[in-house]
């Protein structure tokens, strides 16, 4: 007989549920959420693991690694369709959690997400501590702005560069506001020496990226999007059809139909956010500073005219998962095509 295993994990503590063959519950338990803790309670139960479910969090790489060493059948599932199954239960309890997993993966019904390799997961950390700053960055510099406005004092839109000295020069009348000022701007100072410092670490790791450098030959493709885009995929095999790729990323529309109702609305945005803007901020600079001619930025210019730019920039986003999907897994190099030749003046 073989038994199906159900794990609500949180910080601390995780919620256990086993169940037979014919779904009845065989034991349930709780475990400190740590894979030692975990796989040796299995190794305990003495029962036979068919699989052995858990819902993507912030700890399911950590426990799934630990799980598979261990050589359980650990199986990573998808959030959404977990919250789908379990929606039915009139009480949300880690107990009640457990159990609708353990069930999910009796019956079969999930769709197991891919986890990352180590090098992914490092590369992607390094991705959002960099993003983390620049947004912190950000809310300093408009705090600081909003600091001035509040006495009629207008920064205005000064370059990076000049942006201290022209928040020095407004401050300068008022000692109070000129002293907030200057530890506000001591707070940008670091976290721009530190954006630079992060800046370089992924120029370093791309530089020895065989795949992101492949990648960078596309127009509009600099290393920040060639390495979320190595860093979010990990493995060009997990996808059948190059297409899908965007629809992995969000980068699709939405659609709802019912009976004669049938209604496509704007992209989903399902999957992950960091792949999806640096694919949308290379369409970007695509469409809007690239000089040379390629079929694609072609293709994106003639969907502008008909549809409006921001519309374009989503439609070429998409093009380029496609394409970066496809380079990667043929190890193809970009095509740029052919520009049409100009008919010459009639005499």
């Amino acid at each position: 007989m073989g038994y199906f295993a159900g794990l609500d994990v949180s910080l601390e503590e995780t919620a256990i549920c086993i169940v037979d063959d014919a779904g009845c519950i065989v034991r349930e338990a709780r475990a400190a959420s740590e894979p030692e803790t975990l796989a040796a309670f299995f190794a305990a139960c003495g029962m036979r693991m068919e699989r052995i479910g858990l819902e993507a969090c912030s700890l399911t790489a950590w426990l799934h690694g630990g799980l598979t060493e261990a050589g359980l059948p650990a199986i990573c599932i998808e959030a959404r369709q977990a919250k789908a199954a379990m929606g039915a239960m009139p009480n949300k309890t880690d107990r009640n959690d457990a159990r609708g997993i353990a069930q999910i993966m009796r019956t079969g019904w999930y769709r197991a997400v891919h986890v990352k390799s180590a090098a992914c997961r490092s590369w992607r950390a390094l991705l959002t501590a960099r993003r983390m700053v620049l947004n912190k960055r950000r809310d300093v510099e408009n705090g600081i702005r909003a600091l001035l406005r509040e006495v009629g004092l207008k920064v205005g839109t000064p370059s990076r560069k000049d942006f201290p000295a022209r928040v020095r020069e407004l401050a300068a009348g008022d000692l109070v506001l000129a002293s907030l000022a200057e530890s506000l701007l001591s707070v940008v100072a670091v976290m721009t020496q530190e954006t630079d410092r992060l800046t370089k670490r992924v120029l370093d790791e791309v530089r020895v990226e065989p795949t992101c450098r492949r990648l960078m030959t596309v127009p509009g493709v600099g290393p920040l999007t060639a390495l979320a885009f190595r860093a979010t995929l990990d493995q060009p095999s997990r996808f059948r059809k190059s297409r899908d790729v965007g629809a992995h990323l969000g980068l699709t529309p939405r659609r709802y139909q019912s009976g004669e109702t049938d209604v496509q609305g704007r992209i989903s945005r399902c999957g992950d956010e960091l792949a999806r803007t640096a694919l949308y901020e290379a369409a970007h600079s695509l469409l809007i500073r690239s000089t040379k001619w390629s079929a694609l930025r072609a293709w994106g210019m003639a969907v502008a005219k008909r549809r409006g730019m921001a519309r374009a920039r989503v439609a070429v986003a998409r093009k380029l998962a496609v394409i970066l999907h496809r380079m990667w897994a043929d190890g193809s190099e970009f095509r740029w095509g052919k520009q049409a030749a100009v008919p010459a003046a009639a005499a």
